[in-house]
């Protein structure tokens, strides 16, 4: 067989398996796992308390600045810690690029803060 074909059974063997196995345990689950519906069983609940009203009700607008808010200083809080890690082989520059990037972040806090965006009403 020549290489050029090799490398198409390669990916080939590599697709199937990694279509099968995720999707084998999911169907061995079907066949082995015992079903005996029932009412109680098909009941929504949360957190032990049965659900009472429609799922669809409106956040405050709040919950959601507060998550995006979060996101954005621990995603810089991954971007800080391997730049921490190799600080002293890359000199100054990258710590003028850090403070500037901590800067637009502080902005981005002060704002946030003097919109009264941080304050829970």
């Amino acid at each position: 067989m020549n290489n050029y074909l090799y490398n198409y059974l390669f990916l080939g063997i590599f697709l199937a398996v990694a279509i099968i196995f995720p999707l084998l345990p999911i169907i061995l689950a079907h066949f082995v796992a015992p079903q005996k519906p029932s009412t109680i069983k098909n009941a929504t609940y949360e957190c032990g308390v049965e659900a009472t009203g429609d799922a669809w009700i409106q956040f405050h607008v709040q919950y959601y600045l507060y998550a995006l808010i979060f996101v954005v200083f621990d995603i810089e809080t991954i971007f800080i810690y391997p730049w921490a890690v190799a600080y002293k082989s890359m000199g100054l520059f990258a710590f003028i690029e850090m403070l500037l990037f901590i800067g637009i972040l502080a902005v981005g806090l002060i704002y946030a803060w003097r919109k009264g965006i941080l304050e829970w009403k």
